[in-house]
């Protein structure tokens, strides 16, 4: 039976909210023309009814229940926009035995608890879409499962989330430093007023598990996804890097070999010919490698409210038209089985290391000694004055495992003539 009108709840009405509503308003002759059927929002729960909002909405939407919107038969699809973790698993599960689809942006429900709540939506027949839930307005997900669902995924590397970009592109660009364009960065908007999760690296890898589950088929466990964030970066760090070729971002990275899978996020330094160094601000970039389409890149607006509501509403209109042409969904993704994942210690990497070291005669050498008792290999050297008696040093490696590298690390720490080691950060190979 064709269906005329296809009804939505929305649990949440902040930022991403009030920017679906919005979509959903103003496009909504286009989306009918398109649909073939007219969504309408019938129920919103937010915690506040009497709260002043900064979007248009009929007050008679609003409520502070639930279960107006869960419990409703006559609404279809619910849109999950009002974050959290546990709380929400519990409203979206309900959701689904309910036999409602639903739509999400909660990256961090999904990378925790994202492959139960697809088991639980294919027994009910249904589907989540989550494509808002990596790289706002950036279509990821999607293709994916489709565009490229012929491909091995050999590798993706990304920059996927805006607020670190921002603080380092203003680092490279503007010479400012770290605090600063932290506090510029909240200023516009774009870092939390708590912004560690960004800072340190969290809110990335919870991206990373997403796209990750999905490139290779397999559920990933957050703890199996090395994390350093961007706290320890230094101005000086990018000055050298841009010395040297290099710019400083902060990578999600997943790839697969033989022998399992390679899950990593932090600070990297990319050649500057690479598609990924130009990538600045609020904006995020994924590089993909399939074996048979080879190298894709995608970019846009990683947040914000409207370019993250187009991601929603696409998802909305995805699950309408099932609804209108009454299809029923296996979830793909719930029979994923789980690979196992290369310890960083069992990683390759190229370094960059910045230390001070007393200005005097057999220093070189005794560096040279410990990386080569490590087997490690040195690709670029500078030299700087620190003062009359103090040389700042800074070296770039060849590739060479980590543990080896932690080796070398350890003996050059404990030399007489080393003051400090400053940085180390990883360097993409060119």
């Amino acid at each position: 039976m064709d269906r005329k009108v296809i009804r939505v709840g929305m649990l949440g009405l902040g930022t991403v909210g009030s920017g679906v509503l919005q979509v959903l308003t103003q496009n909504g002759e286009e989306i009918t023309g398109k649909l073939g059927s007219r969504l309408e929002v019938k129920k919103i729960v937010v915690r506040d009814v009497s709260k002043k909002r900064g979007v248009g909405v009929d007050p008679s939407l609003l409520t502070d229940k639930p279960e107006d919107v869960l419990d409703d038969p006559e609404i279809d699809i619910v849109v999950e926009v009002m974050g959290g973790v546990e709380e929400t698993r519990h409203l979206i599960t309900r959701a689904l035995e309910n036999g409602k689809y639903v739509v999400t942006a909660n990256k961090d429900l999904l990378a925790q608890y994202g492959a139960d709540l697809l088991q639980v939506a294919g027994a009910h027949g249904k589907n989540i879409y989550y494509e808002a839930s990596v790289g706002g307005g950036i279509p990821l997900i999607r293709p994916l499962k489709r565009c490229l669902a012929a491909n091995r995924i050999l590798s993706l590397r990304g920059i996927i989330n805006g607020t670190t970009n921002y603080i380092l592109t203003q680092m490279s660009r503007e010479g400012k430093e770290f605090e600063e364009a932290l506090s510029e960065a909240q200023a516009k908007g774009f870092a939390e007023a708590d912004p560690s999760s960004d800072l340190e690296g969290r809110d990335a890898s919870y991206k990373l598990a997403i796209l990750a589950s999905l490139a290779f088929s397999s559920r990933i466990n957050l703890a199996d996804i090395y994390v350093e964030g961007i706290s320890e970066v230094k101005l000086r760090d990018i000055r050298y890097a841009a010395e040297l070729g290099y710019a400083v971002k902060l990578l999600a990275m997943a790839e697969e070999n033989d022998h399992g899978l390679k899950l990593r996020v932090h600070p990297v330094l990319i050649p500057l010919t690479h598609p990924l160094a130009a990538v600045s601000n609020e904006f995020n970039a994924i590089f993909l490698n399939g074996d048979a389409v080879g190298e894709v890149m995608f970019y846009g607006r990683g947040a914000g409210s409207l370019p993250t509501a187009s991601a929603v509403c696409a998802d909305i209109i995805d699950a309408a038209r099932n609804i209108k042409h009454q299809v029923e969904n296996g979830i793909v993704e719930a029979t994923f089985g789980e690979k196992p994942v290369i310890p960083i210690a069992e990683q390759v990497s190229c370094f960059y290391l910045r230390l001070k070291a007393k200005d005097q005669p057999g220093v070189f050498a005794s560096l040279a000694t410990a990386f080569g008792d490590a087997r490690v290999s040195l690709d670029m050297i500078i030299q700087k004055r620190s003062d009359a008696e103090t040389a700042e040093i800074v070296l770039v490696t060849h590739g060479v495992s980590e543990g080896s590298f932690g080796q070398a690390i350890a003996e050059i720490k404990a030399m007489p003539a080393i003051k400090s080691i400053n940085s180390i950060l990883r360097v993409m190979e060119r």
